[in-house]
């Protein structure tokens, strides 16, 4: 555990009790401060009070006249489409509000660092797609290289939850947006910034908000080292932003489209080669092609930046490619689930926006796929350059037939559920061709998150085959 600093003798509020709720009421507690907290479903309030934590109903008039500030959990609305009331009444009544990633920050450098020859550092990872693969690659190429590591945030354990790492050690951080918009403390040693595609518009007020809100991990604080995917235009500005000169290696450029080039330091990939160049040449090179558990070029962008970061904590490339063939890759992120009469069975439940869909239908030759869901904002027309890799499709959930009617080209099944669609696909596939879970929508017409649908996929899959 990480005890929250600077809050002895203070009342602290805590909004939401979830994971990253919990997590930041014990830090505080561990910190000497009093949390009281508060959720609006009665049942997390009742499993908090039985853990032994204050209970207090935070929207009543009154509430915050003893409380020096409040901490929110990530899925609370704090601006758009609106404040939530209990966040607008701490705003009334004055109270500052933060969450447990800006609690983290303010605490981790003061939790005994005099007692290191090589402080730990912090790692912090962000962007529409990737962040978690990249986040989890991060994590296990520095335990491969021997360097002691703590996963959290986003994924893994909840951020104040935390063992402190041992000498030379790191902590990674996956960062989602709804947590760097409201932090008051960002200050990574290195931070990535993966990609930019439309997600979560609501919650940030259009895609100019959302933008803002992943880069504020770079301007808040100012990291030692920027590792940055400049494959779109937002990228390419939050480049050259934080860049000095075109030979400023503080700034490192990544790719997984084009060959980077210039004084400074970049690493890319293409056609399934990683480069790493500084000051105008090579200086190691990687073949990505046979790593089954980094499929596509989307993968190999996070292959890109996660070696960008280890080479920041100076692991040589010969060690970063071990570790990067015994990556076994993330539950529903690419994952293989199964191979049989050469036939791939590749669960990407992830993929819950059209962005991440097409990277994952440019990854494979032949695909029978699996999609369909809760549709999000902007429609399906992005996946077209993907479409030409498809056999057929195999489209479930209750909106099933709209979202085949937006796949032009492409033979469509109406599947509706699962279990049909994995029954048909695995009927219809031939050796050398991919049944992939892609959905590109949403999962909450049918499942609670894309979690439960991915397992779902597994669950049919190794039923069908007798598994």
């Amino acid at each position: 555990m990480i005890p929250v600093q600077g809050v002895e003798g203070q009342t602290v509020a805590v909004l939401g009790l979830g994971r990253s709720g919990l997590s930041a009421a014990r830090a505080l507690q561990a910190g000497g401060a009093t949390a009281v907290c508060w959720d609006d479903n009665p049942a997390a309030r009742a499993s908090a009070e039985a853990q032994g934590y204050a209970i207090r109903d935070l929207s009543r008039a009154g509430a915050f006249d003893d409380v020096a500030s409040l901490i929110v959990s990530p899925g609370i609305p704090h601006l758009y489409p609106e404040p939530n009331p209990v966040i607008a009444a701490a705003w009334e009544a004055g109270v500052p509000v933060d969450n447990d990633i800006g609690l983290f920050f303010r605490s981790f450098a003061a939790a005994g660092f005099d007692r290191f020859d090589s402080p730990p550092r912090v790692i912090a990872v962000t962007g529409s797609n990737g962040k978690s693969t990249t986040a989890a690659l991060i994590h296990h190429l520095l335990q491969e290289a021997g360097r002691d590591s703590e996963l959290a945030g986003n994924i893994g354990r909840g951020v104040l939850d935390i063992d402190m790492p041992g000498d030379g050690g790191a902590v990674v951080l996956e960062l989602s947006s709804y947590q760097t918009d409201l932090a008051r403390a960002l200050t990574p040693d290195f931070a990535v910034f993966t990609n930019l595609s439309p997600d979560h518009l609501d919650r940030h007020g259009g895609m100019g908000g959302y933008f803002a809100a992943k880069r504020r991990l770079f301007a808040e604080g100012g990291p030692d080292r920027a590792i940055v995917g400049v494959d779109e235009i937002e990228g390419q500005y939050l480049a050259n932003q934080l860049s000095e000169g075109p030979g400023d290696d503080r700034v490192i450029r990544v790719s997984a489209a084009r060959k980077l080039s210039g004084p400074g330091w970049q690493v890319f990939a293409r056609k399934g080669f990683l480069a790493e160049w500084r000051k105008g040449r090579q200086v190691a090179s990687i073949d990505l092609r046979g790593i089954k558990g980094l499929p596509g070029a989307h993968n190999h962008q996070n292959a890109c930046a996660a070696y960008a970061v280890l080479r920041c904590m100076g692991v040589a490339p010969k060690v970063i490619e071990q570790g990067l063939h015994s990556y076994g890759g993330l539950p529903h992120r690419s994952q293989l689930i199964a191979e049989v009469n050469g036939v791939q069975f590749v669960n990407d439940s992830k993929a819950t926006n059209v962005d991440s869909a097409l990277k994952a239908l440019l990854a494979f030759d032949r695909i029978r796929w699996i999609c369909g869901g809760l549709e999000k904002e902007g429609g399906l027309a992005a996946l077209a350059p993907g479409l030409p890799h498809v056999a057929k499709a195999y489209v479930i959930g209750r909106e099933a037939a709209s979202f085949a009617m937006q796949l032009p080209g492409v033979e469509a099944e109406i599947c509706t559920t699962m279990a049909r669609a994995v029954k048909a696909a695995i009927a219809d596939a031939q050796p050398g061709e991919v049944v992939l879970l892609a959905p590109a929508a949403a999962s909450f017409d049918q499942y609670d998150n894309f979690e439960k649908r991915g397992e779902d996929f597994i669950a049919c899959v190794r039923a069908e085959l007798g598994q």
